[in-house]
């Protein structure tokens, strides 16, 4: 396919399963996305957060499971929720140096609305997720605060914007502007259809290498921002970016099931052009809303039946489908951004116009 006919079209639909109405994430009942986003010159960043349902998420934990493809990151919270399995706080996504702002604020949220946490009550364990926008963005400012996850979360809703918002406002893919995408797909499993969705904080990836629904297009836009020093310097070192995948389902699945189907996040990316390089923090989470888990000992554990393992497949080429999906998402929506130092990432769209 032509430079001129990837810029005239919509970003190539990836599999055969059928997507949820809003190719979201949100098209899990009772998931819902809200985002922060700072654009001040040399500030270029944001928060996102992602709500797993309505409820207080401490006291209503939900199923979880993680994949750390490659462990370059500075995530909080993975730790714990390897060992129990649980989501107990939203999840978050932001730039690296504000991991611990954002930990912080989650943490405040819980006291607010259980006060005796840390007290009476277990500690929380904040879920924080991260990757290094300081290309575009003056990272050393640490200009996300409380306020902004607060502004984050007051702002979920099923509407999803993508590219350059919240945590992915100052991310960069392939050499060109990354950022938040998301998707869904639709799987007949008993008689009915689950669905699973993907969100996806894209900074990874160098250009020659990038594949637009299994099209090699990467040289060829390499070419066309063959002037750009910045460009050229970049193409020259190793691979510095990461990627978070977040993935939700409403299918029955036990935290082991969903570690299993995190897992396939990384056929979905390696679709795209990823070698999950050394300087590339590549990191999976997948979580279930098919049940709660109390947080008291006196409230009983559900008695669910999961998906049977022969019944996986469906679900792995779901999250597969999605993520790659979402990762196309993110690249076609997001706008060129100029941030500090007159850093400069060219929008996906903005460069194929280019390249006609």
């Amino acid at each position: 396919m032509s430079a001129r006919d990837l810029a005239a079209a919509a970003p190539p639909r990836i599999g055969l399963l059928d997507s949820g109405p809003l190719d979201a994430i949100t098209d899990v009942a009772g998931v819902t996305v809200g985002h922060a986003t700072l654009a001040d010159g040399p500030v270029q960043t944001g928060v996102t957060v992602i709500h797993p349902h309505a409820l207080d998420p401490y006291r209503h934990k939900v199923p979880a499971g993680a994949a750390v493809i490659n462990g370059f990151g500075k995530s909080v919270g993975l730790v714990q929720l390897e060992e129990l399995g649980q989501l107990e706080t939203p999840v978050a996504l932001t730039n690296t140096f504000s991991v611990p702002a954002v930990a912080q604020a989650q943490i405040r949220d819980c006291v607010r609305a259980n006060p005796e946490t840390g007290r009476a009550l277990p500690t929380v364990n904040p879920l924080v997720l991260e990757c290094n926008d300081g290309f575009l963005n003056d990272i050393q400012r640490m200009a996300v605060g409380d306020e902004h996850y607060r502004a984050a979360c007051a702002g979920a809703g099923a509407q999803v914007p993508q590219g350059a918002v919240g945590a992915g406002r100052g991310m960069s893919s392939f050499q060109l502007k990354g950022g938040i995408g998301t998707a869904s797909r639709r799987v007949p499993l008993a008689g009915g259809h689950r669905t699973v969705g993907a969100l996806v904080l894209a900074n990874y990836g160098l250009l020659p290498n990038f594949v637009w629904g299994g099209a090699a297009i990467g040289a060829g836009l390499a070419d066309a921002l063959k002037a750009e020093a910045e460009a050229r310097a970049a193409a020259a070192g190793p691979e510095k970016g990461s990627i978070i995948m977040v993935l939700a389902t409403d299918a029955p699945l036990d935290a082991r099931q969903l570690a299993r189907l995190a897992r396939r996040a990384a056929a979905g990316l390696a679709r795209t052009g990823s070698v999950y390089g050394h300087g590339s923090g590549d990191i999976a989470i997948a979580f279930s809303t098919a049940y709660t888990l109390p947080h008291l000992p006196e409230e009983a554990m559900p008695a669910v039946p999961m998906v049977h393992e022969s019944l996986l497949d469906g679900l792995f080429q779901a999250a597969a489908d999605s993520v790659e999906q979402a990762i196309l998402h993110a690249l076609w929506h997001a706008e060129t951004v100029t941030g500090r130092d007159g850093h400069r990432r060219h929008a996906l769209r903005d460069l194929l116009a280019r390249a006609c």
